[in-house]
């Protein structure tokens, strides 16, 4: 996906076949911040992405974990809730660094106080449309 380009997603199965499409095309190491309402379909997304990466197994939110890791045949996925997350080095200090360096991607919700930190990462907001999910990459 380019930047600034958009693209209507009209189900859930559209929501994870976008996930799914984007695993290949992301490269190693790729941070990607998700934007978008409760609901907006971002853990949807990331179950995609993991199919495309031939993970077998549940995919949960990380909201009360903040952090769920994906061993899957083609590297580790990290997904984090940054929500409730007040100062940057409360994740720090939970090994967030060393998971980025090992992570075949990471997925951060709620990470607008990362932004400057990772000035190469994506930036995809999801967003709700009377179509069903509009995503943007913004960065």
């Amino acid at each position: 996906m380019r930047l600034g380009e958009s693209q209507i997603l009209e189900s859930s199965e559209a929501q994870q076949a976008f996930g799914k499409a984007l695993a290949p095309s992301l490269e190693r190491g790729a941070i990607v911040f998700l934007e978008g309402d409760l609901g907006a379909g971002k853990t949807t997304l990331i179950q995609g992405f993991l199919q495309g990466l031939d993970f077998v197994g549940e995919v949960n939110s990380p909201t009360y974990a903040l952090m769920q890791h994906y061993p899957t045949p083609h590297g580790l996925v990290l997904h984090v809730d940054a929500y409730r997350v007040r100062d940057p080095l409360e994740l720090w200090s939970m090994g967030l660094e060393e998971y980025l360096e090992e992570a075949r991607a990471s997925f951060l919700e709620w990470g607008e106080s990362f932004y400057g930190s990772f000035p190469e990462a994506w930036i995809l907001r999801l967003e709700h449309v009377a179509q069903g999910r509009k995503i943007t990459r913004v960065r």
